[in-house]
């Protein structure tokens, strides 16, 4: 998901940690395996906002200040990981499950590979590398070559090789560099034949495209404006714009190639068409799938952008174009996805390739003279291969129930790649011939465990409202299912993300512990086209929260899980959904595990991306939406004198996707509420953003500390 947000001043005067905040972490630590935990006090300030007649007390609006700027803050965080951390190292399944995750992971994995002249660039690592490592060959079964080590650029492993993308002849690469979680990058440009960056950089880069020009001669980019000092991780994104970058100039001479000032809050993307005579810009102002078009004519002086979709009402993705003739994957009339055609020189006009199908559409690609088409069965991967007039031509086979990712391509290549994966099959890449139908293995990992030792299965349950809902339950194989098991319920639904059935070593090893792995496919996602996703989101959010609080029922009708067995999972959108059910029904989870969750609903547009999250929550400034919120606003909505389950909250300092602030205050007003026994603490790592570019030390660290104290409140046996 991505996120905005904007930083008002925050008066900070009358709002005073008490003295000495590491003596009280220190005092508090030694009594935090005590049956009731001593917590670090938390200094409750006045404020209070009054909003269409209702009046919001927020006593914790302090802890919205960042961490690098405010100090108190910062002694919040640190008296609160200490409690956390020695509470964390009591629970005996912490080791053993850092230990299995750690085998798990450590296994030869490669990325997608990208075909650029006669050269495949793509990334590798080895096993436990904190980053995966770029590679680039010379043809096909030529010897790979490290082009890009990001392990080398930071002792923490915690600076990331982002995006990246070859010239056109695969003379250069065009990379970016994340660092410590970040959403803003760093872009340079590496020879490729010799390994040297050239001396390019570009600045401000965030949720944006990189594309080269067809010549080679410099790429397309889109960037903010450089925020005030101090503001980076928490001010408002605004003004996003395209700008054009010669090759051997410094940014200062980029070329502005689209902006919207007269609509400072449209997000702009750019890329080249296959032809390389158009630059197509896609813009929006949300999350939701709702865009504008417009065309630039490249290399003709003086030509005027063409304006091809201006009501911001449908999906439109670029497939191809032949000419003036382009294709699109669109939801205009039809909510699971189309291929449509379109002239330029009459936009409005569409012909369609491909109708809707009963499969959801959520992808196309040119690769030759075909069309692949990537759907989603029950939130399945499926794929199918189409002449470029939209004619069957033949259904790609897969190799199990599973997500398969990719096929890219180019028009003048028939070679594609995808990866395909399963929750007990890690990645596999695989290389397809769209001339011959057939897929060959690229790059197979070599395991230490066995897949077949595990089963996959899928599920359907009712909701609230009778609406039958998909679950996925993944097990070992021989597991007693005569008693109910220990459960980790996981979820998203929101912003039209399908949770598609893909690898995790973490998850695995609960599940390897003698665990159930539970994924419900909630309204809100898109496994069902723009229905489903309008099914949970706005005035209908409760609709999620419904259906995650059956799957718990489901699991516990059913006996895969006893009462008191179920752990609950999510993270960024997922979080805001188990802290809402935690406050719904606590008394349904043995355990809550929210993850860079948007806690306060009432203020989540005010910084860094938040305000892009409208199209799904609302606007908070509008009552009808205000009220929705604030009915099931996580921060707003804890039960006094209500014993809660045990929650462990985790959040990184550097994320300006979903900022910390919303997990402080969440952890602080949980924390003073008469909330039962079991703990209630709040996890904070360092140089860490909202998850991408996390390495792995890091990943395997955190969930072992998630994962154990799950185990230890729903009675998982990790010992």
């Amino acid at each position: 998901m991505s996120r905005k947000v904007l930083s008002a001043p925050l008066a900070l005067a009358l709002l005073t940690m008490i003295p000495g905040a590491a003596a009280a972490a220190d005092a508090a630590a030694t009594s935090a395996t005590a049956k009731a935990l001593t917590y670090p006090d938390t200094a409750r300030g006045d404020t209070v906002d009054p909003q269409f007649g209702v009046d919001v007390a927020d006593p914790y609006r302090w802890l919205e200040d960042d961490v690098r700027v405010n100090p108190k803050v910062a002694d919040w965080v640190a008296a609160q990981n200490k409690v956390t951390d020695t509470y964390l190292e009591t629970l005996p399944g912490r080791d053993s499950f850092k230990e299995r995750m750690t085998e798990l992971y450590n296994y030869e994995r490669f990325g997608l590979p990208t075909k650029a002249g006669t050269r495949y660039f793509y990334s590798r690592n080895d096993g436990l590398q904190p980053q995966s490592v770029l590679y680039v060959r010379e043809g096909l079964k030529g010897e790979g070559r490290i082009l890009i080590d990001p392990n080398s650029w930071a002792k923490d492993g915690a600076t990331a090789l982002g995006e990246w993308n070859p010239s056109e002849d695969g003379k250069y690469l065009l990379y970016s560099v994340q660092d410590g979680g970040t959403d803003w990058r760093i872009v340079r440009v590496k020879d490729v034949a010799t390994g040297q960056d050239l001396s390019d950089e570009v600045r401000w880069v965030k949720f944006s495209a990189l594309d080269w020009a067809k010549d080679g001669s410099g790429f397309y980019y889109s960037r903010f404006p450089e925020p005030k000092q101090g503001e980076a991780f928490q001010s408002l994104n605004e003004n996003h714009s395209v700008y054009f970058h010669k090759l051997g100039t410094p940014q200062s001479e980029d070329v502005l190639i689209h902006a919207t000032p007269d609509k400072p809050k449209l997000n702009n993307s750019a890329v080249v068409t296959d032809d390389g005579q158009y630059l197509l810009v896609v813009s929006s102002e949300g999350t939701d799938e709702r865009y504008g078009l417009t065309l630039h004519p490249l290399g003709k002086a003086g030509a005027r952008p063409i304006t091809l979709v201006d009501d911001f009402a449908n999906n439109w993705e670029y497939v191809t174009n032949e000419g003036t003739r382009f294709t699109f994957v669109t939801n205009k009339g039809a909510p699971r996805g189309r291929i449509v055609s379109m002239d330029i020189k009459k936009p409005a006009a569409l012909t369609q390739l491909v109708g809707e199908n009963e499969a959801t559409l959520v992808g196309a690609s040119r690769v030759g003279n075909r069309l692949i088409l990537s759907y989603l069965g029950d939130a399945k991967s499926e794929a199918r291969m189409v002449a470029l007039d939209g004619k069957p031509v033949a259904n790609i086979r897969l190799a199990d129930i599973g997500a398969a990712k990719g096929f890219g391509g180019k028009s003048s290549d028939p070679e594609t790649f995808y990866e395909f994966s399963s929750y007990a099959r890690p990645t596999t890449i695989y290389r397809f011939d769209t001339a011959t139908g057939k897929s060959e293995i690229f790059a197979e990992p070599k395991l230490t465990f066995q897949p077949a030792e595990f089963s996959v299965e899928q599920r359907f349950y009712k909701s609230k409202d009778g609406t039958e809902v998909p679950m996925f339950l993944v097990m070992k194989k021989g597991l007693d299912r005569a008693k109910g098991s220990p459960t980790l319920l996981y979820g998203y639904g929101g912003f039209n993300v399908s949770m598609t059935p893909a690898f995790s070593p973490t998850r695995l090893a609960w599940v390897d512990k003698g665990g159930v792995l539970a994924i419900a496919n909630l309204r809100g996602g898109g496994e069902y086209g723009k229905a489903w996703h309008d099914a949970g989101r706005l005035g209908k959010k409760q609709n999620v929260f419904d259906d995650f609080i059956a799957a718990g029922e489901y699991l516990i009708a059913q006996g895969i899980a006893g009462k008191g067995q179920i752990a609950i999972e999510g993270g960024s959108n997922g979080g805001l959904l188990v802290g809402a059910v935690t406050n719904q029904r606590p008394d349904l989870f043995a355990a809550a595990l929210p993850a860079v969750g948007v806690m306060d609903m009432l203020r989540f547009d005010r910084f860094t991306a938040g305000r892009y999250w409208v199209d799904d929550y609302g606007y908070p400034s509008k009552e009808g939406d205000f009220k929705t919120l604030l009915a099931y606003s996580p921060y707003h909505n804890i039960k006094d004198g209500t014993a809660y389950p045990a929650v462990l909250v985790t959040t990184a300092d550097t994320d300006d996707r979903v900022v910390p602030g919303h997990s402080f205050k969440y952890t602080a007003a949980l924390q003073h509420a008469k909330a039962g026994d079991k703990p209630h603490l709040i996890r904070v790592e360092t140089r860490a953003g909202h998850g991408s570019g996390k390495p792995t030390d890091k990943i395997i660290a955190e969930a072992a500390d998630k994962y154990a104290f799950a185990a230890k409140w729903t009675g998982l046996n990790v010992e």
